[in-house]
């Protein structure tokens, strides 16, 4: 009895399991079970209703489909109080059912296949002298700002759908592909491009290093992770690598000496007037106790902070949310102006 009892037990997860992972599989059995509970229930209440001639299997079917669908032709109808509320709940449950049915199992792999579909894939023709950028972030997204702010030409290269879908909506220059791939960065128009920086990981950097470099004329920075990665990608064919943890550990190491300077220090230029530099936050700063939304809400510098080490933790995808304490570091890029206002705040 208990090893039968297990089997039961067993038989029923397996099926809550399946059903969990097929969806559709649950939807057509619950359409199934309630159109045989219709069919029967219509049989009864036409004889209960001593209308004999309707309680029959065909007609039973004939009633359910048209009444799901809501069409109800009016030839086959409940005369009692009833027969009648149950019609009611047929109807709404049809609406409920065929709504759902097409909006989940029809409507949405359409839009789905039509998206995916007009996923760009190609820059124009006319596209020359930008800057191929492979992979996005949080450091992209603070970058292209200023790229834009200086009118110079720019496409991601992403190859997860979401990003791209995401991208086409904020009217970011973009196209669908993977990095790696020599047709991919051919529909980026990197025969006729200055630059291009790989930001994915950096053994994904690696490869797109090395499909890039059969193109020679194009200029290549590799943005790594581990720094100890940096001669591979170096051996690739990067012309700059640059990593922006090292550059934090620099900046730690003259924390002390630059309190004492008011300029920027430990700039490093990532495009023609864009610089990325590291910020320590010293006692009384008027940032200590803001969130990074308050402090990009307020412009109170122009700059974006894209990196921020707190309490030993360093991250590469700051919150909004996060509080900006004593001894924090910030990474920001920006102009050297916007990073000068910057600088004075943390002191």
């Amino acid at each position: 009895m208990a090893t039968s009892g297990r089997k039961n037990i067993s038989s029923i997860t397996g099926l809550r399991k399946l059903l969990h992972r097929r969806p559709y599989l649950a939807y057509k059995i619950v359409s199934v079970f309630l159109f045989a509970i219709y069919v029967l229930t219509f049989e009864y209440l036409m004889a209960f209703e001593k209308q004999p001639e309707n309680a029959n299997l065909i007609t039973a079917i004939y009633w359910a489909t048209t009444t799901i669908a809501t069409v109800g032709y009016g030839d086959v109808v409940f005369t009692s109080l009833p027969g009648r509320l149950f019609t009611i709940i047929v109807q709404v449950l049809g609406i409920i059912l065929i709504s759902g049915f097409l909006i989940t199992y029809v409507v949405t792999p359409w839009m789905d296949k039509v998206i995916k579909f007009r996923l760009p894939r190609r820059v124009s023709s006319g596209m020359k002298d930008h800057i191929v950028i492979c992979g996005y972030n949080q450091l992209v997204e603070t970058l292209i700002d200023e790229l834009a702010e200086q009118d110079m030409l720019f496409v991601i290269v992403e190859d997860e759908e979401e990003l791209i879908r995401e991208l086409v909506y904020k009217n970011i220059p973009c196209i669908f592909g993977s990095p790696s791939d020599k047709q991919t960065l051919m529909n980026a128009g990197i025969e006729k491009a200055k630059l291009l920086i790989a930001n994915k990981s950096d053994e994904r950097n690696a490869n797109i290093v090395l499909t890039a470099r059969e193109f020679q004329y194009i200029n290549i920075i590799a943005i790594v992770e581990d720094q100890s990665n940096s001669r591979y990608l170096k051996y690739a064919g990067a012309d700059t690598v640059v990593s922006p943890k090292s550059m934090f550990g620099q900046f730690i190491g003259r924390k002390a000496m630059d309190r004492l300077v008011s300029r920027v220090t430990g700039a490093t230029e990532i495009f023609e007037g864009v610089h990325i530099v590291e910020f320590p936050v010293y006692l009384k700063s008027p940032l200590i106790g803001k969130s990074l939304k308050e402090i990009s809400s307020q412009q109170l510098t122009g700059a974006k902070i894209v990196g921020i080490w707190n309490s030993g933790t360093l991250s590469f995808d700051p919150k909004e949310e996060d509080i900006v304490r004593e001894n924090t570091v910030l990474l920001a890029v920006g102009t050297r102006e916007e990073l000068s206002k910057l600088k004075r705040l943390t002191h």
